[in-house]
């Protein structure tokens, strides 16, 4: 018993809260694209002046077939959740940045293993899902690899291994202190 006044207001309602969802929904994964950028990651010096500065001297940014990865290919899940639960962690690393924790380069040296133990963590727990989103074993060629790197990443996958168990270090400087427990 609303009245005929009831039913457009309430229409009206309906109409102003679907258009703001619409708005809100865009602006939020506006906002994750924006910070998958490239010139956002190096945005702040402590991610610009190392990090960024080591992948660039490797072959995930200079190849012969001119691929190149930025930070969030190796660091942020294509898949949305994922997406978003990293975009959630990643408040840790704007701390980091806010209270000046790796703002130097001395500093971001003194906390590189643990920085890098993290990293590393996380990709063996989700079975290196960003390096697989270019690399497959199933993908790999024989006649594009030398014959004892081809063997080594058949028996990888035979093994159950992922891609950061014998990859540590190739975008970015090894920490100093990290030791290859494979090494002996």
């Amino acid at each position: 018993a609303l009245g005929r006044g009831g039913s457009w207001y309430g229409l009206g309602l309906l109409v102003v809260g679907g258009v703001a969802g619409v708005i809100f929904w865009g602006g939020f994964n506006w906002a994750l694209e924006l910070t998958q950028k490239e010139s956002f990651c190096i945005s702040c010096h402590e991610m610009r002046d190392t990090p960024f500065a080591e992948l660039k001297k490797t072959i995930h940014f200079k190849n012969p077939a001119g691929v190149t990865a930025i930070c969030s290919d190796c660091h942020v899940p294509k898949q949305w959740i994922y997406k978003v639960i990293r975009k959630i962690k990643a408040s840790r690393e704007v701390y980091y940045h806010l209270t000046g924790y790796v703002d130097t380069p001395e500093k971001f040296k003194a906390h590189r293993l643990e920085l890098a133990k993290r990293v590393w963590a996380t990709m063996e727990g989700n079975d290196s899902r960003e390096c697989r989103n270019c690399h497959s074993f199933k993908a790999m060629s024989a006649e594009y690899q030398k014959p004892s790197n081809y063997a080594r990443h058949m028996k990888a996958e035979a093994d159950g291994k992922t891609c950061i168990d014998c990859h540590k270090g190739i975008a970015h400087h090894l920490p100093k202190e990290y030791h290859d427990p494979d090494e002996g």
